[in-house]
């Protein structure tokens, strides 16, 4: 099992710092090399920069008010689990493959119907695709 992990491009885990502006104040993020990529394809998808797609997504997430200094908000990792779930969506299909169809043009409401229809935090397993495929029998 573990040899399907362990053979990753050690590139892809090392960890990589980006400044830029968020609210005006210079700041710096640390990620490693994948969830950069990850961010590249999905800032690619509307046209934008990765530091305009992150400065986007700050400034959004302060304004629904899920942004604070002191209730335990770690920025960094919104931006890990943005990519996780960025990839899991195109995996179920609810975001199309082709990294030509931008993100602003697809219905957010659709999207995440296929993440609410799964109870929170539960991955498809073996075993739970063993269910589904007894329940469709």
């Amino acid at each position: 099992m573990c040899k399907i992990f362990i053979s990753a491009d050690p590139e892809l885990y090392r960890c990589r710092s980006r400044s830029l502006r968020l609210s005006g104040v210079a700041t710096s993020i640390r990620l490693e090399n994948l969830f950069w990529q990850v961010l590249e394809e999905i800032g690619a998808r509307d046209d934008l920069s990765v530091a305009q797609l992150i400065t986007r997504l700050y400034d959004e997430l302060a304004e629904a008010g899920n942004l604070g200094a002191n209730d335990g908000t770690n920025f960094s990792s919104f931006l890990r689990v943005s990519c996780g779930r960025y990839l899991a969506l195109q995996v179920s299909g609810r975001i199309p493959a082709d990294t030509d169809v931008p993100i602003r043009s697809l219905d957010a409401d659709w999207v995440l119907a296929g993440e609410k229809s799964r109870r929170p935090g539960a991955f498809p397993t073996k075993t739970r695709h063993l269910e589904m495929e007894q329940a469709a029998t």
